[in-house]
């Protein structure tokens, strides 16, 4: 990827800018376990083989200075280290912002000159945010030689994304990001942060990303309402149970006391204890190589997702129920908050191009529009990388 970038924008930045180092961080899909973390129950994440590169070098002017080739029409974002407040102007550059608010030393002189570069699909909910957050975060790690652990700077990450930029996500997607193995899965537990790391044995058959290739506009919205909705039910089950979040609550618990709760919250709950169970037999068939259970939980959840919790709609359920017709395919599901983006498959291999014709002709005929495929790899976590590309982890 790294020689991919050795294009005009890294010639600039090298003939104007001398010595300069490599950082990447990937984006991430996300197995089963939807809308669990923020409700401190299991997820079963991977990282992906695309995400955000980061060019980037120390400066003896003490200006910051941002600029990325995937919004190159805004031009460079150029600040001093005391004008990092979150400014809507900025757009993309305040996720950076926010982490170099708090992680670069207030004690020193020098500036830093960065150059991002991004190959995660714009709103595919394959978590470009996390993506900049930690690229940025192992950048400075680096550069001002902080020896911060990368679970610090995963923890540093998510509280930007909560209290900087003002999304009230769960810590799933800066985990996955930063924690990520090339090769596996991890179980986390994200009331704990627990996790495991669980080889991701696929024999003949692939990941298969499915973009819905829909603007997620209702995302945050609706996302901000579930998680309220989840709160509310959890203030009133915790009159009647001993429970620190909703997934501490078995599926017994929910029968006997789902009555002190609205229909609607019946339905928000009844899918995280569900989903959270889910999760945990998903990770126990990956380890058994139970690929056909795992799809069957992967249908399952989609269908919770549907019906209970409300947050798929009419393109990531058409996209899912024509993977589902398709005979080479062992699991389909959406991935990500929902409202659009993208669908998670697994596909066997010798019927992936018939899976991206067929599943692709079937949508366009009910949407009006086509949708994206990438057969996925899973990568390493955020990490340093040589000028050739190689990791230096």
């Amino acid at each position: 990827m790294i020689k991919q970038l050795e294009n005009e924008y890294i010639k600039i930045f090298q003939r104007e800018y001398g010595r300069f180092l490599f950082f990447f961080a990937p984006g991430r899909v996300n197995l089963i376990g939807e809308h669990t973390d923020y409700n401190g129950g299991y997820v079963l994440p991977c990282s992906l083989h695309i995400g955000t590169y980061v060019v980037a070098r120390l400066n003896d002017d003490g200006m910051i200075r941002l600029y990325s080739k995937n919004f190159h029409d805004d031009g460079i974002v150029s600040i001093r280290k005391d004008e990092l407040a979150y400014d809507e102007c900025h757009g993309w550059a305040n996720y950076p912002k926010g982490i170099i608010q708090a992680l670069m030393p207030k004690h020193v002189q020098k500036g830093i000159d960065v150059l991002y570069y991004g190959n995660i699909p714009n709103g595919a909910g394959l978590s470009s945010s996390a993506s900049i957050e930690l690229a940025t975060a192992v950048m400075l790690n680096e550069l001002f030689q902080l020896r911060m652990e990368m679970m610090e700077l995963v923890k540093i990450s998510q509280k930007v994304e909560n209290e900087y930029i003002g999304v009230n996500c769960g810590i799933m997607d800066q985990f996955a990001v930063g924690m990520g193995k090339a090769g596996h899965a991890l179980l986390l537990d994200c009331q704990t942060l627990k996790y495991q790391y669980l080889p991701l044995s696929l024999e003949d058959c692939s990941i298969v990303i499915a973009n819905t290739n829909k603007k997620r506009g209702l995302a945050d919205s609706a996302y901000n309402e579930r998680r309220a909705t989840c709160e509310q039910a959890l203030a009133k089950l915790q009159r009647y149970v001993s429970i620190h979040s909703l997934s501490d609550l078995t599926i017994e618990q929910f029968n006997e006391y789902a009555h002190v709760l609205s229909p609607i919250e019946q339905k928000r709950v009844r899918h995280v204890v569900s989903e959270n169970e889910r999760t945990k037999q998903a990770a126990s068939a990956l380890q058994k190589g139970d690929l056909h259970t795992f799809g069957q939980l992967m249908r399952k959840s989609h269908e919770s997702l549907r019906d209970d919790y409300e947050v798929t709609g009419k393109e990531l359920d058409t996209l899912v129920e024509a993977a589902w017709k398709h005979k080479g395919t062992i699991g389909a599901r959406m991935t990500g908050a929902g409202f659009g983006g993208c669908t998670v498959n697994i596909v066997k291999d010798d019927h992936i191009p018939s899976f991206i014709e067929e599943v692709g002709k079937m949508y366009e005929m009910e949407i009006g529009y086509a949708p994206s495929f990438y057969v996925a790899k899973i990568g390493d976590g955020a990490k340093q990388l040589t000028k050739e590309g190689e990791s230096m982890r």
